[in-house]
């Protein structure tokens, strides 16, 4: 089907969609802290004049936390390199807070227009940047067309592209396909990220397998121990920390008891901070929120109900339990444990981290369980081995940074 159809029916519709979702999305705002955070900015006004910006560069489309901490690293190795410029442009308010408290001096901050073509043109001529760089698989179609038509060259970094999202972007391929073969670069973190992206439009000559980012132990963004966090977790007398990653709803109070049962301190990552409320009920109110700590008197979970603090509070856990595994299915990045030297246990739904989950399987670099046995079984008997062999998995992406940086200077 013509891009330019496809399109019209695209500015039809979507102005129908922001205005339906307008409440919810606003409410939501709300509750994550975003209101107030410069979010004029979606539809073009800025809070400076556009003669003062800083043209040429990267242009970094980075949509919430997870992305925005991988483009942070992945400025950080950048500017090391060259002096190129940066904009960064998260879409949520989370990714927002997190940019803006972490971004180094001389990174402009803004958030990511509504895609409209005429706020998306209005945007790149702003800033005029050399290239423009999408984090992960964040595909929107007036940003890529329009940007294609300024002649701005338009890439995406660490795509990943699952079988699933595959299967479901096959069968739309008529109409992603006018959009996608217009991607200058894709740099692909498997082989089979690769395939499957030149099997739904995009270029061969585009794609390039330069391994995936986050895995990469040289240029992940590796935790670090904080002594805040320490002095937290001293206070709890309850053995070992066993500490569940950005879980889901029925998760945290399956976790927390089987933690219990096997001996450790339990501490509660939920996927999204602003669940607190809904985490303190499920289970039982016998909880210790990290916003609002206070002296533990004995048995209670630690909740960290907070955000873009995920990588540090892992490295001071004896073992990981990864969230989304157990009854939402795709999973969470591991690498970030293994990385900090934790072992780790996950359910049987990872399916969004393959093939690296079976590769870890096969090299004792993670433990899959399935019932709740198998899960207290394995809090009580973790490999002396499983770090060192996951780590070993991991190499095969090292460089992924470097190739990722010369892919798209």
């Amino acid at each position: 089907m013509n891009g330019r159809l496809i399109l019209f029916f695209w500015d039809l519709l979507y102005p129908l969609v922001v205005v339906l979702a307008a409440p919810f999305w606003l409410l939501k705002m709300i509750r994550r802290d975003g209101w107030g955070t410069g979010l004029l900015e979606r539809i073009g006004l800025y809070d400076r004049d556009a003669e003062l910006e800083r043209t040429g560069g990267v242009y970094l489309h980075a949509v919430s936390v997870g992305e925005v901490l991988l483009a942070l690293k992945l400025i950080e190795k950048w500017r090391g390199e060259t002096d190129e410029h940066f904009v960064l442009v998260p879409t949520t308010a989370t990714g927002m807070a997190v940019a803006r408290e972490r971004v180094p001096d001389g990174i402009r901050v803004v958030y990511a227009p509504l895609d409209f073509g005429f706020l998306i043109r209005r945007i790149m001529k702003r800033f005029t940047p050399r290239i423009v760089v999408m984090v992960e698989s964040e595909l929107w179609p007036n940003l890529i067309w329009q940007t294609h038509r300024l002649g701005i060259p338009l890439g995406l970094m660490n795509a990943r592209l699952s079988p699933r999202s595959g299967r479901n972007l096959t069968k739309m391929k008529r109409y992603v396909s006018p959009f996608l073969e217009l991607l200058d670069h894709v740099g692909a973190p498997e082989e089979e990220d690769l395939f499957r992206w030149q099997a739904i439009g995009v270029k061969s000559e585009a794609t390039v397998l330069t391994g995936n980012v986050k895995f990469d132990p040289a240029g992940a963004a590796l935790s670090k121990k904080r002594a805040e966090f320490s002095e937290m977790l001293d206070q709890f007398d309850d053995g070992p920390v066993a500490m569940a990653i950005s879980t889901f709803a029925g998760e945290e109070e399956y976790l927390d008891s089987a933690f219990r049962e096997a001996g450790f301190q339990s501490v509660i990552v939920p996927r999204h901070a602003e669940r607190r409320e809904e985490v303190t009920r499920a289970l039982g109110g016998k909880v210790i929120l990290r916003s609002q700590f206070t002296t533990p008197e004995g048995g209670e979970a630690f909740v960290i109900d907070s955000t873009g603090e995920l990588r540090d509070w892992t490295t001071h856990a004896d073992v990981v339990v990864i969230g989304k595994s157990f009854f939402e299915k795709g999973g969470q990045n591991p690498s970030e444990a293994i990385l900090a030297g934790v072992p780790v246990i996950a359910g049987p739904h990872m399916a969004n981290f393959e093939p690296l989950v079976s590769e870890l399987k096969a090299a004792g670099g993670i433990q899959i369980v399935t019932t709740r046995d198998e899960l207290i079984s394995a809090l009580k008997k973790i490999p002396n081995d499983q770090v060192a062999a996951a780590r070993t998995v991991l190499e095969k992406h090292e460089g992924a940074m470097i190739r990722t940086i010369t892919l798209f200077s």
